[in-house]
């Protein structure tokens, strides 16, 4: 009802950002003042820090000992794209997509790179594609986790071990906080300004020994430019996976990695970090179940992200708007949350049905996701009346 108190307590930390994300608990500026700040990214101490990136990101993730891995330029999307420009054309490809990540990948991959026989697999937001369709004779290219939708894979038994082609996984909402199945994939990117809060604009690239096979078996049908390129005479170039990036990297963005890294082993590596993630969408699902004017986005149970946990507003009062009227006010909603403090940026993603978007991370507590909740319900209160 209008005019309803409003709850007593506040998230301490109110940023629920899907990107760039919450630091992780207790960050402060101060944690980048081992920063080597003014030196050449090619300098002997600075190289050594990107390798300890590379090799913390390794640890915690239990990355296979053969597998390669780099920093690479323009985030998650530069990781992708290097790898769609250097290796697509060698067969045909099936684009999977379920929000408009994966969308962005199909245009890259038909459209862009227009390759022939290309086929994209798509579903609706709030659905996967029907997986028994894909045909991994063929190269095969899909988000882990859709951050515009909230809908995940709920795992990798529908990868074909004896697959021809590659399995090429953009995994940057997902990696961190959702177990992956390594030996399902041949290709996985991620970004650091996800799951464990670092800054933007830095993108890993991880290949597994196929991966490393087509590269310097496929000669690609089209220019590269400098940022993509992964080989020199037909051959990887191995430094770029030892700490020798293609271009300049940010040195205090490099300090920062590696301060959430440390932070993700001490507080009990891969395992903990899931942990801290199911049970921020836990404690919203619980929260779910006593509503009856919102709703997960994602259909199925076993789908719904515990990254990005994307919300749809069900209540009659606003099914019954327009499309323009919908958007409006779900709006309104966020203002409102974002007015009082209590949550920042929580709106859906642009393309996205009108709703809400949080962020459950592990970066993010528990307590303050349980402090959000009582918000949303006095915000849903105040646009419903106003």
């Amino acid at each position: 009802m209008p005019g309803d108190p409003k709850p007593s307590r506040k998230p301490a930390r109110p940023w629920f950002s899907s990107g760039p994300c919450a630091k992780r608990p207790g960050w402060t500026l101060a944690a980048l003042e081992p920063a080597l700040v003014g030196r050449s990214h090619r300098a002997k101490p600075a190289k050594a820090r990107i390798a300890e990136v590379i090799e913390r990101s390794r640890r915690v993730l239990g990355l296979p000992a053969e597998w390669r891995l780099a920093v690479v330029p323009a985030s998650d999307t530069g990781a992708m794209e290097t790898i769609l420009w250097h290796c697509l054309g060698a067969r045909g490809v099936d684009v999977l997509a379920w929000e408009s990540f994966g969308e962005g990948w199909v245009t890259d991959v038909v459209k862009q790179l227009k390759i022939p026989g290309a086929r994209a697999l798509e579903a609706p937001y709030g659905r996967l594609p029907d997986l028994a369709q894909v045909d991994f004779d063929r190269d095969v290219v899909f988000p882990w986790n859709g951050t515009t939708s909230g809908v995940r894979l709920p795992n990798g038994d529908w990868i074909a071990d004896d697959r021809r082609g590659l399995a090429i996984c953009d995994a940057t909402s997902a990696v961190f906080a959702m177990d992956l199945p390594w030996r399902k994939l041949d290709v996985v990117t991620w970004s650091w300004q996800k799951v464990l809060g670092g800054e933007a604009q830095h993108g890993m690239l991880a290949l597994s020994p196929r991966a490393v096979e087509r590269l310097e078996s496929f000669a690609p049908p089209r220019p590269l430019p400098k940022l993509f390129r992964l080989t020199k005479g037909g051959k990887l170039q191995a430094a770029i996976f030892e700490g020798d990036t293609i271009n300049t990297v940010s040195m205090l963005c490099v300090e920062d990695a590696l301060d959430g890294l440390r932070w993700a082993e001490e507080i009990g590596g891969l395992r903990a970090l899931v942990a801290r993630s199911e049970a921020n969408l836990a404690a919203v699902a619980g929260w779910i179940e006593k509503q009856d004017w919102i709703a997960f986005l994602a259909e199925a149970r076993e789908t719904r992200s515990c990254t990005s946990i994307c919300l749809s507003l069900t209540a009659p009062w606003f099914t019954r708007l327009g499309a323009e009227e919908r958007a409006a006010a779900a709006k309104r909603l966020v203002a409102a949350l974002e007015k009082e403090g209590v949550a920042y940026d929580v709106g859906s993603y642009r393309d996205a049905p009108p709703g809400l978007r949080i962020w459950g991370g592990a970066t993010v507590e528990r307590a303050d996701v349980l402090a959000l909740l009582p918000w949303l319900e006095w915000a849903h209160a105040e646009v419903r009346s106003g």
